[in-house]
């Protein structure tokens, strides 16, 4: 592991996916790229890449190189901007990965983040399954529910955001309102399709309804408020949200055990560099002001 030019090779194209993207970010031809990455699997005696058509895949070895890779060039990076005389700088990618349905809140603080260091190249990832931080897949993940307990993680909470219960008036025209839970048999219903959501409200929504009840399931977070916008059935909004439109009837008030806790998580290796401790303070400063979400 004496070769650093192999590793930072290996950590382009684990990173990219592709020989031709590292070669060019790399300014080096892609023949170097192959001759670095087969090097390096030699020395180590294990494949760091699954080749298929699309480009390279990282294996489990591959994922844990990528891991030690990048902190080491983010550190060189930072010690580079200390010899010259600049103190360490903000810049380079920064990507955050987060739950969907709360990019209102985070996109205005991602583009001040960016005003403020404009060598930042923002990536903002949203996905229903858990980016792997360890494995360097993000610098900050926004996450919802109980506190995530990976003992390489940092772990702070951010805020509680409201859920109620909404119908448009075109549903409420058409079937009426529930009145209590018991009325639940004889309604509509909009719920995630993915069983396993960690959303407290949609567990509570599935232990009072059946399948005949819910009518309109999707795995795309913007497609509930749609269906819901549209009179497809009754579901749940954040409660600053659902105040933005007057088509939405309350159903039932918010309740504290449907509210939806925010976490900012940083994996240890990265959380005191300078770029994510310049993010997290301007994310926590933004977050004073979102008392709506939670009041």
């Amino acid at each position: 592991m004496d070769n650093w030019d192999e590793i930072r090779t290996a950590f382009q194209v684990a990173r990219l996916g592709t020989v031709s993207g590292a070669a060019e970010v790399l300014g080096v031809h892609h023949a170097t790229v192959i001759r670095h990455i087969d090097a390096l699997e030699k020395r180590l005696g294990t494949k760091l890449f699954q080749r298929h058509a699309r480009g390279y895949t990282p294996t489990e070895s591959g994922r844990d190189l990528l891991i030690v890779a990048q902190t080491t060039e983010e550190q060189f990076a930072q010690l580079a901007s200390r010899i010259k005389g600049h103190g360490e700088t903000v810049q380079g990618e920064f990507i955050i990965t987060s739950i969907a349905g709360v990019s209102d809140l985070l996109v205005p603080v991602l583009t001040e983040f960016q005003r403020r260091h404009p060598a930042v190249i923002v990536r903002f990832l949203t996905d229903m399954r858990i980016f792997r931080l360890d494995y360097g897949e993000a610098h900050v993940a926004i996450r919802a529910g109980a506190a995530p307990e990976e003992p390489d993680n940092v772990v702070q909470p951010l805020i509680r955001i409201r859920y109620g219960l909404y119908a448009s008036k075109s549903y409420v025209e058409t079937y009426g309102l529930p009145q209590t839970e018991a009325d639940f048999p004889n309604h509509r219903f909009i719920l995630a399709e993915n069983e396993g959501s960690r959303a407290a409200f949609f567990r509570w929504l599935r232990e009072r309804t059946g399948a005949e009840q819910q009518t309109f399931r999707t795995s795309d977070p913007n497609a509930w408020e749609e269906a819901l916008h549209q009179g497809a059935g009754i579901g749940f909004m954040a409660a600053y949200d659902a105040e933005r439109y007057p088509d939405l009837v309350e159903v039932m008030a918010p309740r504290p055990e449907w509210d939806s806790a925010l976490w900012i998580v940083t994996h240890v290796d990265l959380h005191r560099t300078r770029k994510v401790q310049a993010f997290i303070a301007l994310l926590k400063e933004a977050s004073r002001t979102w008392s709506q979400c939670s009041a």
